[in-house]
């Protein structure tokens, strides 16, 4: 689920950037891509993937 919202955020930070779109500096494409980058780091780490058990049941 990160994933899709690290995608998004980086498809925001396209279409702004392309368009130079006079922005505030919370959502220049430059902090929105960091932000966008900590999200996948999550996603890649593994957070938001679910539960899972920890140990094997016997």
């Amino acid at each position: 689920m990160l994933g899709f919202a690290a995608a998004a955020l980086f498809a925001i930070a396209f279409i702004i950037n392309a368009g130079d779109t006079a922005v505030d500096t919370l959502f220049a494409p430059t902090s929105l891509m960091l932000l966008g980058l900590a999200l996948l780091a999550l996603h890649m780490a593994g957070v938001g993937a679910g539960w899972a058990p920890r140990g094997r049941r016997r």
